[in-house]
């Protein structure tokens, strides 16, 4: 499995980047996000995910995990091909999807060419919960605004606790989230003795 592919960018065009690493040059689809952050530079590194099919082996970069993470979320939604998915990355930022899925604004997912309304629909109702579970969207609550950031290592270790509790992990970490956010000092197990009684 390919982690990430760093080299010279050989060729760039807003759909495809051309990395030469080693002597191989590597033709990765990119997204109009990544095509932007790398325009102009002569070294980079790209996350990567390889999509390996029957007739055709392809190779999809990222310019940063949240992208691919976000990206490889949107290929499990029924009906959201690896194109699709490129394509939703190009219409709008990781944090612009993540802000509409929790928010479930349809209507701004619908905007992006090839989504129709059961699509978009799907998306929100798959993804609501994934997204905060990855922590991808930690950054944006439930009301969709900005927040405030917390402490990460005691999160994840109040989340796994809780995980291993026999709580689902998705509605764990919006709690665990939240009380970090209004009591950031907290240690891990008071974030943990909180959460008890707030999980539903």
């Amino acid at each position: 499995m390919i982690e990430y592919i760093k080299g010279e960018l050989t060729d760039l065009t807003p759909a495809m980047a051309t990395v030469e690493a080693a002597g191989v040059g590597y033709g990765l689809n990119i997204s109009l996000t990544t095509f932007s952050a790398i325009q102009g530079k002569k070294e980079v590194k790209l996350y990567v995910y390889e999509a390996i099919r029957e007739d055709a082996y392809m190779l999809y970069g990222f310019y940063n995990k949240k992208e691919r993470e976000m990206f490889e979320l949107l290929i499990t939604v029924s009906g959201v091909g690896a194109n699709t998915a490129r394509m939703m990355l190009s219409g709008m930022s990781v944090s612009e999807l993540c802000s509409a899925i929790s928010t479930g604004n349809a209507r701004l997912i619908q905007s992006i060419k090839g989504i129709g309304k059961m699509t978009a629909q799907r998306i929100i109702v798959d993804l609501r919960d994934k997204i905060v579970a990855l922590g991808i969207a930690e950054e944006i609550p439930a009301g969709g605004s900005v927040a405030a950031p917390v402490n990460n290592a005691v999160r994840d270790e109040a989340v796994a606790a809780l995980t291993m509790l026999g709580f689902a992990p998705a509605p764990t970490q919006k709690v665990v989230v939240q009380i970090l956010q209004d009591q950031p000092t907290l240690p891990v197990e008071q974030v943990v003795k909180l959460a008890l009684k707030q999980i539903k």
